[in-house]
């Protein structure tokens, strides 16, 4: 599938600058709007107030940031995949991981126009169980649920 390895690690702050980079760029991709938030604070969220309440884990290749899943017992806050290393079977993996770490359901939110995301989740077993539009884009949220079997 590819040449390099592909190495699945614990969120380490010395990744933070390439991790904030690859998720804002695949999350612009995904929803056609440039983040709200500057890159610092973006920095900030990642290395202090995530990493408070998710595990959060990297996929790298080369020691680069080509993945990244923050996720607890009950939650999938977030899951982005670079751009260039979309369809290639790491969000899976990741989404794997926190299946295998969940409490036998978990929960996300995707963004309504990320229909990408929508055809992910429900290829993988999560099931819409809401909706809304309550978060910082101002734009319509799905809420989705996986319970393992």
């Amino acid at each position: 599938m590819q040449k390099h390895k592909i190495i699945i690690t614990q969120f380490d702050p010395k990744y933070a600058e390439q991790t904030v980079q690859m998720w804002r760029a695949s999350k612009e991709k995904a929803i056609g709007q440039k983040e709200i938030h500057s890159f610092e604070n973006h920095v900030n969220f990642l290395n202090h107030l995530l990493t408070k309440h998710f595990q959060i884990d990297l996929a790298l290749m080369d020691h680069k940031v080509v993945g990244m899943i923050a996720y607890n017992h009950t939650e999938i806050s977030q899951l982005y995949i670079h751009n260039d290393y979309q369809g290639i079977g790491l969000g899976e993996t990741l989404l794997d991981r926190a299946k295998r770490n969940s409490n036998g359901r978990l929960t996300l939110y995707t963004f309504e126009v990320n229909k990408m995301a929508q055809r992910f989740y429900e290829k993988h077993g999560f099931k819409i169980i809401g909706k809304g539009h309550e978060n910082e884009e101002n734009l319509a949220d799905i809420l989705y649920e996986w319970k393992s079997t």
